[in-house]
């Protein structure tokens, strides 16, 4: 008999623990406060909605990399140095107005950039380094950004010294800009862009090692499909970590 009660006690238990507890769990369920949830995370709260990616610094025996000071011309004939972008977040290239290979990519590429972020065009810039000044000439430059429909007003295209240039270029951002009379249009350089910070910082997303990318591949289409064994396009990745640092 004794049992008979032990069973008949256990079916009551049972009763009420689905009558008073079942209702909360379907609720919660319903809510999307999934079991998950609450074996995962220590107070059982909902999980949290897609993070915005981190965009480190880039560092130099420990300390944070600055972008490099300049001063050039424009395509507007007005002298421009890193001065005018403080406040503002930019991206800077090495190009040529002449470059048969990857600088219309690119350009096609900051094209986009820049009317994704019209509305935040008070606050965003391009830096473009001519790598070919003898031939980009301010007049040059203009026609050039009118041709890819260049309008943000603090898109400058620079052009200047040479050798300034070049420092600027491979001392300075150290990204490679050269001459080469064996390449197609004369000169090489990496085609990458430096994403650099409303206080002149360099920075860059960083991979899922937690070492910063460095610079953002300005030689890959946007939305390229990518057969094995190509470079993935990293385009979309820049205007989100643009917009992070905005």
């Amino acid at each position: 008999m004794k049992k008979k009660y032990s069973y008949a006690g256990l079916g009551v238990i049972i009763i009420i623990f689905g009558i008073i507890v079942m209702p909360k769990i379907f609720d919660r369920m319903n809510n999307g406060e999934v079991v998950e949830g609450d074996r995962l995370n220590k107070e059982g709260a909902k999980r949290p909605e897609k993070e915005s990616p981190e965009v480190g610094y880039l560092e130099l025996n420990g300390k944070k990399r600055k972008a490099p000071e300049f001063e050039f011309i424009d395509q507007h004939g007005d002298t421009i140095s890193n001065e005018d972008y403080l406040g503002k977040v930019y991206v800077v290239e090495f190009f040529f107005t002449t470059c048969p290979t990857i600088c219309p990519v690119m350009s096609e590429n900051l094209v986009e950039v820049q009317d994704e972020l019209e509305e935040f065009k008070d606050d965003f810039g391009v830096a473009s380094f001519t790598i070919d000044p003898e031939h980009d000439t301010p007049e040059v430059l203009a026609e050039y950004a009118n041709h890819y429909g260049i309008t943000n007003p603090n898109w400058h295209l620079l052009t200047g010294e040479k050798d300034k240039i070049y420092e600027l270029a491979n001392a300075g951002f150290q990204t490679y800009a050269g001459e080469d009379p064996d390449v197609q249009g004369g000169f090489v350089h990496s085609g990458m862009f430096a994403l650099i910070d409303q206080d002149g910082y360099i920075r860059s997303r960083k991979d899922r090692f937690g070492n910063p990318l460095i610079y953002y591949r300005g030689f890959v289409k946007r939305n390229k499909s990518v057969l094995e064994g190509e470079e993935e396009p990293q385009i979309d990745m820049l205007i989100e970590d643009i917009k992070t640092l905005l």
